[in-house]
């Protein structure tokens, strides 16, 4: 059916009208074609329902069905043979369409002076007598048509004959899509259909005349696609009928969950010709599926199938989603044997209204007092086993007699009625397409009361619009003008308007639900208005039994702290849950990716919230810390105990041999840089930044300083021993020394002054490789004054190393140029050494580079220099003699 909605929407009429007369020629003969031509096809049924009235509009509905075996021969049979099966819905919505027009009658201000007609025949679902059904309302219903075979290019048959009825305006149908576009394309009558819901039927320039009152099927689909998502099925399975209604609510469907996190397991197609095997192959793939919510677009005879085959193999454990085909079919809600299959479907239906007055109405139908009412009288033989034609002081017409007289069914007693009797016909508690029926009825009368309606008659037509017509005189364009621009508000108080010719999309939403009496009931648990979804969950009854939502997914949701991540080759809705990376977060179930923390911030242990960074720095009371300051108080410590022991032997030769004072002063300046080091540790604050680095400059130029005097000294000494050079040694007095010492110590003085007058160390935040901490530390935010105190401690040490270098061989059993030369190396490698660890290291270790390399460099210099005259003060004190000293 798909290629002849195809072929229908992109044919002229004229072609296509062709076609179909050609086709019956192809597959009936010649004769039969000459037979179809001239008798309108073959009637499928003589009954129809008329009233007389000022205006008649037509109604074409699907009274009878055919049966299936019978259906490729229908041709063949005689007329009264073809159409059998009465259906009583469509039979509810042709009295909904009489009562409308009735009440509409009774009504003194919508179309007064007019009465109202109707005409109503009986397409039998079949499309060429649905064609030669609206041909017979729009044509005036022509007896008779003489033409020859030859003229079968014509699409109709030319009516010279008498007409036996009124050509009708207006269309109320027809009640399917393909139906609607056969008519649309081919006779292009003005009609509105309560029942065609193709989305393809919504396109104004293929189908300027076509109005319904029922949404289109795409309105249906993004409604189930909306429930999926609020309940969280991200793993679906999909069963949809091989025809347009199928193809493309599927289509729908998948566009609005498309980015939605929303995927389709599988998509099983049935066709209506072959639904057993099609039906057990679906039930098969939907038993074997991981999918536990199932999405059906079929018709309700498809979908009843499907249920069969589903209870043969016990699958009750799926959540079925409903189109409005089949989510309100009485077929499948009555039916104990897939009752425990289909309980709880959710599902989406044609929206419900009530209609004041209608239920008494059809319950005080009777042929009695409708005795010209063939398609009651059919009604009442199939419901009461009796003929109502025998029936006291009741008469047919003439046309009917004969069919009465063939009729074996006792006569009826008169007390049948419908009264009080529990029977679909008479049930009028939710009216869906029998409430569509009702809305195009009053669509139509709101049209002809606006056109019809004559305010001035000396006024021009405004807007194209002509202001005043008569019954006798509608013009079809000026007819769809006015139903362009329809607006009202019905009995019911509802506003009614058309958007092009489509209305607003209205559905219900409906449960079916399990009572102790076995079969299902139908539960009204939402509504769909527009885009608006209301829905009531907690009256919800899912297939579970429970009230639980039904969990249908391919992979679980991944738990905060994690992040999906989609399998190759797999949708996206299968995935692996991977935790997020230190330093980011995710704070929600199912989270596509991890969100990366503040600057200041970082994960905790779950990943799940950005908590503060701990603050770290250098701390006195870690271990770091404490090994640090051990080794520091140590120093100064020692260096205290030299300085005592110095003091106590400061008259010996080996004390006084040394330039005491200087001596002195170089251990003053080894306990400066000892405890000079424990600025380092602790808080970093403005003062203690700036504080740290001047003291560590400072002590170790003077420190330095003394060595390098020293080692002049040594120098002078020994080169004053020389002939002629006496006077050397003025120069390298007490006084000298102490000054040299000075001034080397005030140039770095003036250096540090400059460098922190300008710019400073600060406290800074380092937020680097160090994770959930970030590091207090004190930045050098000029490198070059840190570069120009680094470079003069090492400008003087690497001058008192040449120097001491090139002493350390003078004849003397004593010669401190050897220990200053050994003291200076390691002084050198130390702080050479440390330029690339200072570089290189993260965080907190940065301060402690510097104080080991403070402690390392004081610590060599304290021994080197110091530790072999202690050892012979102390335990070699026959040593510490002139004589020894001066020995070569």
């Amino acid at each position: 059916m798909s290629w002849f909605l195809w072929l229908l929407t992109r044919w002229p009429s004229s072609a296509l009208s062709l076609l179909l007369l050609s086709t019956v020629g192809t597959q009936t003969g010649p004769e039969v074609v000459q037979a179809l031509v001239c008798s309108q096809w073959g009637a499928p049924s003589s009954k129809n329902l008329s009233q007389d009235g000022d205006v008649i509009i037509g109604g074409v509905f699907n009274l009878h069905y055919i049966p299936s075996a019978v259906e490729q021969d229908f041709i063949k049979l005689p007329h009264y043979e073809r159409c059998t099966g009465l259906d009583v819905e469509p039979l509810k919505y042709m009295y909904a369409m009489v009562f409308a027009v009735e009440e509409i009658n009774r009504n003194s201000t919508l179309l007064p002076g007019v009465k109202l007609g109707y005409r109503i025949l009986d397409s039998c679902g079949r499309y060429p007598w649905a064609l030669q059904v609206a041909l017979s309302l729009v044509g005036g219903d022509a007896r008779s048509c003489s033409f020859a075979a030859s003229t079968l290019h014509s699409a109709f048959c030319e009516q010279p004959g008498e007409t036996s009825g009124q050509p009708v305006p207006l269309l109320i149908g027809p009640s399917s899509s393909t139906t609607g576009i056969i008519l649309s394309r081919t006779l292009g009558p003005l009609s509105i259909s309560y029942l065609a819901s193709c989305p393809c039927l919504s396109d104004r320039l293929k189908f300027p005349n076509f109005f319904r009152t029922i949404p289109s099927d795409i309105y249906q689909a993004r409604a189930l696609a909306r429930l999926a998502i609020r309940f969280h099925w991200t793993w679906i399975g999909a069963v949809h009928v091989n025809s347009d209604y199928g193809h493309l609510a599927i289509q729908e469907f998948k566009e609005e969950i498309q980015g939605k996190g929303v995927c389709l397991e599988f998509i099983e197609t049935v066709h209506r010709e072959t639904i057993v095997s099609d039906a057990r192959r679906a039930a098969l793939t939907i038993q074997a599926s991981t999918a536990r919510v199932i999405l059906i677009f079929c018709w309700y005879t498809d979908a009843k199938r499907l249920f069969l085959e589903l209870a043969k193999r016990n699958v009750t454990d799926r959540q079925f989603l409903a189109s409005e085909a089949w989510s309100t079919s009485d077929d499948i809600l009555q039916d104990l044997a897939i009752s425990k299959v289909a309980s709880g479907v959710l599902g989406v239906a044609i929206r419900s209204s009530t209609i004041p007055e209608f239920e008494n109405y059809l319950r005080n139908l009777h042929p009695v007092r409708r005795p010209d009412d063939e398609f009651l009288r059919e009604f009442w033989e199939r419901e009461f086993g009796c003929s109502p034609g025998d029936t006291p002081s009741f008469s047919y017409p003439s046309s009917t007699l004969k069919s009465l007289q063939k009729a074996s069914l006792p006569p009826c007693s008169g007390s049948e009625s419908l009264e009080g009797v529990q029977h679909p016909f008479t049930d009028t508690s939710q009216l869906r397409v029998a409430y569509n029926v009702y809305l195009a009825v009053y669509a139509a009368a709101h049209t002809l009361h606006s056109l019809l309606s004559c305010t001035n008659t000396d006024t021009p037509p405004r807007n194209n619009i002509s202001t005043c017509s008569s019954p006798n005189q509608i013009k079809p364009t000026e007819l769809l003008q006015h139903l362009n621009k329809v607006n009202f508000t019905t009995p019911q108080g509802e506003m009614f308007y058309f958007q092009g010719g489509d209305i607003t999309a209205k559905y219900d939403l409906v449960n079916w639900q399990s009572t102790s009496e076995g079969p299902l009931k139908l539960v009204l648990i939402g509504r769909v208005d527009g885009f608006d979804l209301h829905l009531n969950e907690s009256a919800i009854q899912w297939s579970t039994g429970s009230s639980q939502v039904p969990v249908s997914v391919c992979s679980e949701s991944c738990p905060p702290g994690t992040r999906m991540a989609t399998r190759r080759g797999e949708p996206v809705c299968c995935f692996d849950c991977i935790p997020c990376a230190e330093g980011e977060i995710s704070n929600k179930t199912g989270s596509p990716y991890c969100e990366r923390c503040p600057s200041e911030f970082w994960s905790n242990a779950a990943r799940t919230a950005c908590i503060p960074r701990q603050l770290d720095f250098l701390s006195f009371n870690e271990t770091l810390g404490i090994t640090l300051i051990t080794a520091a108080v140590s120093g100064a410590t020692v260096t205290t105990a030299v300085f005592v022991v110095f003091l106590y032997y400061r008259q010996t030769p080996m004390v006084r041999a040394n330039n005491s004072e200087l001596s002195f002063l170089l251990l003053l300046s080894l306990k400066l840089c000892f405890l000079c080091s424990l600025v380092f540790i602790g808080r970093p604050s403005v003062w203690s930044c700036r504080f740290q680095q001047a003291a560590f400059g400072i002590s170790f130029v003077l420190c330095v300083s003394c060595l390098l005097v020293k080692t002049l000294v040594v120098l002078a000494v020994f080169r004053s021993a020389r002939p002629g050079a006496e006077s050397l040694m003025k120069w390298f007095g007490p006084g000298q020394q102490r000054g040299s010492v000075c001034l080397f110590t005030c140039i770095q003085v003036v250096i540090c002054a400059i460098w922190l007058s300008l710019s400073p160390p600060v406290p800074q935040h380092d937020l680097g490789f160090q994770g959930s901490k970030v590091t207090l530390k004190c930045a050098m935010v000029s490198v070059v004054g840190f570069s120009l105190v680094l470079g003069y401690i090492g400008l003087l040490a690497c001058t008192c190393l040449l120097l001491a270098f090139l002493a350390r061989k003078l004849p003397d059993n004593f010669n401190e140029a050897k220990l200053i030369t050994f003291s200076m190396l390691i002084f050198c490698a130390v702080w050479v050494a440390f330029v690339p660890a200072y570089v290189s290291s993260p965080g907190k270790y940065v301060v402690a580079v510097e104080i080991f390399a403070i402690l390392a460099s004081s610590y060599g210099l304290l021994f080197c220099i110091f530790a072999p005259k202690c050892f012979i003060i102390l335990l070699r004190p026959e040593k510490n003699t002139k004589k020894h000293l001066m020995a070569r």
